[in-house]
């Protein structure tokens, strides 16, 4: 998704136990979040999907 989208997205990746993730309830082991926002895990396990969903942030920020 970073080669995609280039420029509109920052990528950080935190392990369920780092201090970033200290304020979430996290209950899986892959927790997707998108401008402090959770995505829904069927989202971000779809490229296709998570795809779409970035497409339509970023459009939002934008604007």
């Amino acid at each position: 998704m970073e080669e995609i989208f280039k420029d509109k997205i920052e990528l950080h990746i935190h392990r369920s136990d780092s201090p970033e993730a200290i304020p979430y309830k996290l209950r899986s082991s892959t927790n997707v979040f998108v401008n402090d926002e959770l995505v829904p895990l069927s989202v971000a396990t779809s490229e296709t999907e998570m795809e779409k969903y970035l497409t339509a942030v970023s459009s939002l920020s934008s604007q």
